[in-house]
């Protein structure tokens, strides 16, 4: 079976300050970007320059870059 885990099994200070590279801004990577950040991550993004993606990811406040630099 599987385990649910809840919000006051994770401790979120061990993130506090880290850096952390998400790969795409879609569906996924926009949210994980965002609650990172929330979380006191320092986030940047890889996406391919000029796309949506990457316009998106500026326009939501992020350091976006491409995948060989936050490799």
């Amino acid at each position: 079976m599987a385990k649910i885990y809840y919000e006051k099994d994770a401790k979120l200070e061990l993130l506090k300050g880290k850096t952390v590279g998400i790969i795409g801004f879609g569906s996924q990577g926009h949210a994980h970007a965002q609650n990172l950040r929330d979380s006191g991550c320092q986030v940047i993004v890889a996406e391919a320059k000029d796309t949506e993606g990457w316009k998106g990811a500026k326009k939501a406040g992020f350091l976006v870059t491409d995948a060989t630099e936050v490799a």
